[in-house]
Order: structure tokens, then sequence, then C-alpha cells
């Protein structure tokens, strides 16, 4: 049962942070600031990509799918364990930071092998 509440918990935390993720990203590719979404940004100098060849109104949705599972699973990850809140906090920013490393190299990855394709 407990299993079951934790990811529900996972689920409605993961929808909500999903939703505000978008609609902040997407008022600003709608008001044409790419160059506020950071983590495009980051992939285009790290890839090199070429930005007149992204569509940023469809990888915005998998930029906000990305950084809601991160903060989901870290979320949910961390409220599971039953050790002091400063032990917590340090996995926490360790769990982060290795998700967005590994999930933005590979979605890097994949964007330039469709560049290239």
């Amino acid at each position: 049962m407990n299993l079951i509440i934790e990811i529900l918990y996972f689920f409605i935390l993961f929808t909500i942070v999903l939703i505000a993720n978008y609609l902040v990203k997407l008022k600003r590719v709608k008001k044409k600031k790419y160059k506020k979404i950071e983590e495009m940004n980051y992939l285009i100098t790290k890839f090199k990509l070429k930005k007149d060849k992204i569509n940023y109104l469809h990888e915005i949705i998998y930029i906000s799918l990305i950084n809601s599972f991160i903060i989901s699973l870290t979320g949910v990850f961390v409220t599971l364990l039953k050790i002091p809140i400063f032990l917590r906090l340090i996995i926490g920013f360790i769990i982060i930071f290795a998700l967005i490393y590994a999930l933005y190299e590979i979605y890097g990855r994949h964007l330039k092998k469709k560049e290239v394709d």
C-alpha cells in the first residue's frame, strides 16, 4: 500500500511540475525570448546544434518532461529516506546533478543525431 501511495505521489508531482514548466517555457517561446531557455542554450553550445533548425515549440515539451522527471524522482526518493535532513539535501543535490547531466547528455546526442539525419 505504501508503494502505491509513493507512485501516486510521484505522478501527481510529475504532472504539476510538467504543467508549470511547460507553461513558463511556452510563454517565453511565444514572446520570442528563445535565449531565455537555458536548457536549449546549453544543448546548442555543448553539441554545436544549429539554432535555425530547432523547433522550439516542439522541443519545450521534451525539456519540460526531462525537468519534471528530474524534480519528481529526486523529490520522491529523498522523502522516502529516513535520515537527517542535511544528508537528504546532500543526496538530493547529488541525484539532481547526476540526472541533469545524464538525461541532457542523452537528449543532446539524440538532437545531434536527428540534426545529421
